[in-house]
């Protein structure tokens, strides 16, 4: 895991071996400013030589100007630092979601993709700041300051050496506590931004069904465990403070009524015990001690609370595509033709249940083919094999007489359109939309794709053309309006294969069939799947395919399928009669 993140720290490693350096310098300085207090007290004012209080008082103004100095320093290549990891974290991780096949992106929620980017991250570069800097602080200055106490006093030194191990257990007892709390969190705000993203998305039907209240009471329900879980742990850390603090006021107690007594036993000289001086640095290093085992706490609370987000982030990174490309791929898709043979399809490899089953089926290049079949028979699942956006379990599947998975991915995909059952529009243009299908579309292929589409049809009417803007989601058109655009972005790509899962359900029967008639004059030579449910969609088909249940139960013209198949003519049947009802 560790290995995994520090890929991404790249170009600020540099920078985080510069802060762990410049915060060892600092706490030097900072050791060193108690001795020169302490020599300021017993030979400059002790001894009441004011020469004395100058030359230390000008070597302690320079020391505190170094210590300020190295210490803003480091503070802001630690800032940078730990922003830069946590802007590379976000890139690596993007960049890795974008190479998934649609079985890796199975494997994620959107929530949970989006709480890793964003609560997750910023969890580490948290960590990551305290980690270069106080976790560095911390240790050295202890150790440090423990040295130089010990070459004062050894015996009131000792007084560190019982409170340290008192406040580790503590430490340690906190951490235990903490951890599995902080674990639940996380994976309780994948849930709160799950539900955050369906009430915006679905804002409508929301609405529409009068259900604010309770989208508002599921959404409080998440909220209050998150405010449980932490206000929790928070309470465990908050113990930090008050052990810390009694600690701290104990070892002050024991250093002065133990100093004191030393001083008045070697009448304040040094050369026979403590001095005045020696028991001012003591306290001084006392307080830095403590100051850096409470920095340590902090450090390891911060690391408690992002030690799930850090495995959560690796395993996004770690994760890799379950589709590559093969070694020497084949680059080129020389047609259309598409054969299924024998292919079996499930979901998740552990899984029995076949998604299909045994399909064999070849297309002709240029070919119409309409399939059909009742909610759930897999009718997607079959289409979504040909541009590998999942591998067959079993059998073989070609295109173009080659096995997909010989194909170099980006031609294999560029040889094939699809308009997925659903369609997404993005922000910008309804040119900068329909350039997604080919950037180098000149106005004329635009048009003509929109055309052939009849999405020219209200493109025209607005004020704007095709320069009016689409919001995200295409949510400022109308289903089929929606529809079209996607139809046109997919033939601006000139594919040999168009497949078009159920994408004209939601425009009218006309408009279908200028549709499809416009397919067959002017795209002759490209093969076109039509996933559809009304039959008039697909009557037209040289081959119709019926499935049922993951296999396919007929194959035929629209003609031989009325005589041969009873979920054919059943359908048929069905939407003959609703049509007549509505007339």
């Amino acid at each position: 895991m560790i290995r995994t993140l520090f890929k991404s720290l790249c170009e600020h490693k540099k920078g985080s071996i510069t802060t762990v350096i410049l915060s060892i310098i600092e706490v030097v300085f900072e050791i060193i400013i108690p001795l020169c207090m302490s020599d300021l007290i017993d030979f400059g004012i002790n001894e009441g030589s004011m020469s004395e209080v100058w030359k230390y008082g000008i070597v302690l103004l320079i020391f505190a100007v170094l210590e300020l100095i190295t210490g803003v320093l480091s503070a802001h290549v630690a800032a940078r630092c730990s922003a830069g990891f946590a802007a590379n974290l976000r890139q690596d991780m993007y960049d890795n979601v974008q190479t998934f096949a649609f079985s890796n992106i199975d494997r994620f929620s959107t929530s949970s993709i989006v709480t890793r980017l964003t609560t997750d991250v910023t969890n580490i570069q948290n960590a990551w700041q305290m980690l270069i800097r106080m976790a560095v602080r911390g240790p050295v200055m202890m150790i440090f300051s423990i040295i130089v106490s010990f070459s004062i006093s050894k015996d009131i030194s000792l007084i560190f050496l019982i409170a340290i191990p008192v406040l580790a257990v503590g430490l340690f007892l906190v951490v235990r506590g903490v951890n599995p709390i902080f674990k639940r969190v996380f994976k309780t705000y994948d849930e709160l931004n799950n539900v955050v993203q369906e009430n915006v998305k679905g804002i409508r039907v929301v609405k529409t069904f009068n259900q604010q209240d309770h989208e508002i009471t599921k959404f409080n329900g998440i909220s209050k465990r998150i405010f449980t879980d932490f206000a929790k742990g928070e309470r465990l850390i908050a113990f930090n403070s008050p052990l810390m603090q009694a600690c701290m006021y104990a070892c002050m107690l024991l250093i002065s009524w133990l100093g004191a007594k030393a001083i008045v036993a070697s009448g304040n000289n040094a050369a026979l015990g403590l001095t005045t001086g020696e028991l001012t640095a003591l306290i001084t290093y006392a307080m830095q001690i403590l100051t850096s085992l409470m920095m340590l706490s902090m450090v390891f609370a911060m690391i408690t609370i992002s030690a799930s987000s850090m495995s959560r982030v690796a395993e996004l990174l770690d994760e890799t595509t379950d589709i590559r490309n093969p070694e020497d791929p084949v680059m080129e898709v020389k047609n259309g033709n598409i054969c299924f043979d024998h292919v079996d399809f499930t979901y998740a490899s552990t899984s029995d249940k076949k998604v299909l089953d045994d399909i064999h089926l070849t297309i002709r290049s240029g070919e119409t083919v309409g399939i059909i079949g009742g909610t759930g028979s897999s009718k997607s699942s079959l289409v979504q094999l040909i541009p590998r956006l999942y591998d067959v379990t079993e059998g073989a599947l070609s295109v173009g007489g080659v096995d997909v998975r010989k194909y170099d991915l980006e031609a294999l995909r560029g040889a094939v359109a699809m308009v997925l059952q659903k369609n997404e529009l993005f922000s910008g243009t309804i040119k900068e939309n329909l350039c997604w299908g080919n950037e180098n579309a000149t106005d004329d292929e635009i048009k003509e794709a929109c055309r052939l589409a009849c999405a020219d049809e209200f493109i025209n009417t607005l004020p704007d053309g095709y320069d009016t803007h689409i919001d995200q989601g295409g949510t400022n058109v109308s289903g089929g309006q929606k529809q079209r655009l996607c139809i046109a972005r997919a033939l601006l790509r000139k594919p040999k294969i168009l497949i078009l899962d159920d994408s004209t359900s939601a425009v009218d029967t006309k408009t279908d069939a200028v549709i499809q008639k416009s397919f067959a004059e002017f795209i002759p030579d490209t093969t076109k799947i039509i996933i559809a449910q009304r039959i008039s969609s697909i009557a037209h088909a040289g081959i119709i395919v019926v499935m049922d249940g993951g296999r396919i139960q007929a194959v035929g013209t629209h003609d031989e399928l009325l005589k041969s198949s009873d979920i054919y003519r059943e359908v048929f049947e069905s939407q003959q009669k609703g049509s007549a009802d509505n007339e």
